[in-house]
């Protein structure tokens, strides 16, 4: 017989020792939630690009004293056009210092109309800087100072995106804008995830009868058409309410038609949950229904809940701006972007001058941050 070859010895079944395992699986394997999230959220640049840029909104919201050119309240010429920065002479030379040039009447006369023809005047140029002078505020309302962002440094009114029919600096106003805005956005989807929330969680959990009535309730509450409740319940304040009292009504209407739509979601991830290994055993040791809830339940709905927060929050800034074109979101002498926006009602207005809108950008930038940080957290949250 042949004689077979000796088969080769086993592969040692000795553990490595521990200076040799990777420091990338060591660390990943002690990694908490929130830090996984964070690195699958890094991994996606649209949700990175909605975060910076919500970040951005949120700064220029708390610091729009400091970062406005001017005066919201200030009047210059009607409908004046955007002044851009110029990096040139009136040679054509390249200049170090950015400057604009205001529009003059010059000495030569239209052919037609034998009107002076208005071009930029050269002679004299508005040179802009950082950090400078301008008008008086204060700072988060309590700190006084007089330094703007970036303005004109000799103090003379510049307008980056025009004026509107009154002479207001539409860029100024536009930040201003974006305080009341976003305050309004922001204070009606937390009270909308309050009350879903916790209304979603107790009638999945409990069932039974209570949540036979309770949903449709709910039901009742979506089957309204929003639009002319909307537009019927803003009229019953009179126009010389105070504005805070406005302001706290258009509030309360928007949370209390919009906290059902986050309560059936929510419900419906407490139904899938309460049946749950672990949540049977916590009730089969006799932890009480408070615990359950805000112990087992409450942590794996937040997931949810996160990004249902990211993606309305553009539903109400949307609404906002619509109900403030219409006259029913705030009065003067509060700036929001929909009351700005009353200025573009007539098409004559939005084809001479159209800068005036401006406040439309904000509100597709809004928008468009808030929903790529939601598909980002999404993603992030349960990539599966």
């Amino acid at each position: 017989m042949l004689a077979r070859d000796p088969l080769p010895p086993p592969p040692s079944l000795t553990p490595l020792p521990a200076e040799s395992v990777p420091v990338a699986e060591a660390a990943h394997g002690n990694e908490s939630y929130i830090a996984l999230v964070w690195r699958r959220l890094k991994r996606s640049w649209t949700g990175m690009a909605g975060l910076c840029l919500v970040a951005l909104l949120l700064v220029m919201a708390v610091f729009a004293e400091f970062l406005a050119p001017m005066d919201p309240k200030a009047t210059d010429v009607a409908f004046a056009p955007p002044q851009l920065p110029a990096f040139h002479d009136k040679d054509g030379n390249l200049v170090a210092r950015p400057r604009v040039y205001a529009l003059a009447d010059s000495a030569d006369l239209d052919p037609v109309t034998f009107q002076p023809i208005v071009g930029p005047d050269y002679d004299h140029p508005r040179l802009l800087g950082f950090f400078v002078e301008g008008a008086p505020y204060r700072l988060l309302g309590l700190v006084p100072a007089n330094r703007h962002f970036f303005a004109s440094m000799d103090g003379q009114p510049v307008h980056f995106l025009g004026t509107d029919k009154f002479g207001r600096d539409v860029l100024s106003r536009a930040i201003y804008g974006s305080r009341v805005s976003l305050v309004i956005a922001l204070t009606v989807v937390f009270i909308i995830t309050v009350i879903g929330t916790s209304v979603g969680m107790i009638s999945g959990y409990f069932g039974g009868k209570f949540d036979v009535w309770m949903q449709r309730f709910v039901e009742l509450v979506l089957a309204f058409p929003q639009l002319p409740l909307y537009l019927a319940l803003t009229t019953l304040i009179p126009v010389t309410a105070p504005t805070n009292v406005f302001l706290a009504f258009v509030i309360i209407v928007m949370s209390a038609l919009g906290w059902a739509q986050m309560s059936r979601e929510v419900r419906g991830k407490t139904l899938a949950l309460a049946r749950i290994d672990y949540v049977r055993a916590a009730m089969a040791v006799g932890a009480t229904d408070r615990r359950i809830i805000m112990q087992h339940i409450f942590p794996n709905v937040m997931s949810h809940v996160i990004v249902a927060v990211t993606l309305a929050i553009p539903t109400v800034v949307l609404l906002e701006s619509f109900l403030g074109f219409l006259g029913f979101a705030v009065k003067p002498p509060l700036i929001s972007w929909g009351l700005m926006l009353q200025d573009t009602a007539t098409y004559s207005v939005i084809g001479t001058y159209p800068w005036i809108l401006s406040p439309v950008g904000f509100v597709l930038i809004t928008v468009f941050a808030f929903n790529a940080l939601g598909d980002g957290l999404r993603d992030a949250i349960d990539p599966y």
